[in-house]
């Protein structure tokens, strides 16, 4: 595989569809083959570590945290990612469907997407929230926090490279959302109990973050992957099963009465 190029996404804008169509259900990040899908700590630039439990994936987040996601086309053709926090379409704003708008990568590229789009030049920042706190409840949506979803599209006709300096965005589909394809994304969050107060997405500080627009024609109506990366604090990790229960050294073994040795100092 050639090496893979530090770029930016496009938003794309899509030609019309009349027909929705059913979509896969999600798969992990560690199972995808068309897209790498990462939370990177805005703060240190290391991605945080992915927990498989029960056939999904999680990461642990805390608080106001900031954060990114990175995408990486692991294709030689380009894509398009429809991606989804909370099951909010990071660039409409929409309640997240695989037939809006999303971005569009280079063959092998890179793009880190770290907020919510509020013109071509800025973004809101991702921040790991309370839920009351989220962008996604704020906005009387509150029932699919704690998901990151993206929704991966072939293109239909090969289109020669082309340099781009910003992550341009593609527009969505006309067609209405189907029932179905909205219970798409927002399934991965149906599988454990959520716990009193999820970890939810804030809509963080303005940041510069300049995109561009791009055309981009779909291969197929139905999404061809759809990845979904569950999100929470380590406490709630570790009461769900997700991370295991982290022992102290001195708990490894079972006290003694007589360790032996002379008295240390403290």
């Amino acid at each position: 595989m050639p090496a893979l190029p530090r770029s930016f996404a496009a938003v794309a804008l899509l030609a019309a569809s009349q027909i929705a169509c059913a979509h896969p259900r999600p798969t992990t990040p560690e199972e995808a083959r068309m897209v790498r899908l990462e939370v990177v700590d805005r703060d240190t630039g290391a991605a945080l570590p992915q927990y498989r439990h029960r056939r999904e994936a999680w990461v642990a987040g805390e608080d106001d945290q900031p954060y990114t996601l990175r995408l990486t086309n692991i294709m030689g053709a380009r894509v398009l990612v429809v991606l989804s926090v909370d099951g909010v379409n990071v660039v409409t704003g929409e309640s997240a469907d695989p037939a809006q708008s999303g971005y569009v990568l280079a063959p092998y590229a890179s793009a880190e997407i770290d907020g919510w789009r509020k013109s071509m030049q800025e973004v809101a920042a991702f921040r790991f929230s309370a839920a009351a706190d989220s962008y996604a409840a704020r906005t009387g949506r509150p029932f699919d926090l704690g998901v990151i979803g993206a929704a991966v599209f072939r293109e239909a006709a090969v289109v020669e490279p082309w340099p781009i300096p910003t992550p341009p965005i593609a527009r969505a589909e006309r067609s209405a959302p189907s029932a179905q394809a909205a219970e798409t994304v927002a399934d991965a969050a149906a599988g454990a109990p959520a716990p009193a107060s999820p970890l939810g997405t804030a809509h963080g500080e303005r940041r510069w973050s300049p995109s561009a627009r791009t055309t981009f024609e779909r291969a197929s109506r139905q999404a061809d992957e759809l990845i979904a990366l569950r999100h929470d604090r380590h406490e709630a990790l570790v009461a769900r099963g997700v991370i295991r229960f982290e022992r102290q050294p001195w708990l490894a073994r079972e006290p003694r009465a007589f360790p032996g040795g002379f008295m240390p100092d403290p």
